[in-house]
């Protein structure tokens, strides 16, 4: 009885942690890095790499030009049956930033990071 206790409160106590997760714009998304925030902005493009290996979901403004991107590898790629829907919403994105080639990026593993606006 004392273990659930404990992990109702653990979820409990957890559970504002995320939903106060900061909101940024795309573009102050590189001063964040290392963070887990909220990125907010337009789809600008979905692609899919030619290897397969990843699709690409392109923030504020088309690659090389974006300055965000969510990420989404091939192991996870079955989790997001229509992430090609996404281009052109308004979509939240939650994770941990990251750099990658000098661009800002939060790899995506679960459907519930992506929030459509």
């Amino acid at each position: 009885m004392r273990s659930l206790a404990l992990a109702v409160l653990f979820v409990t106590a957890a559970a504002p942690a995320l939903a106060q997760t900061p909101t940024i714009a795309p573009p102050a998304a590189k001063d964040h890095v290392g963070e887990t925030m909220t990125v907010e902005g337009v789809v600008s493009a979905v692609h899919h790499a030619a290897s397969g290996r990843a699709t690409f979901i392109d923030i504020g403004g088309r690659y090389p030009d974006n300055p965000f991107a969510a990420v989404i590898f091939e192991s996870d790629a079955g989790k997001f049956p229509t992430v090609d829907a996404l281009d052109g919403k308004t979509i939240d994105v939650t994770g941990r930033i990251r750099l990658y080639r000098g661009a800002a990026e939060i790899i995506v593993s679960d459907p519930g990071q992506i929030k459509t606006k």
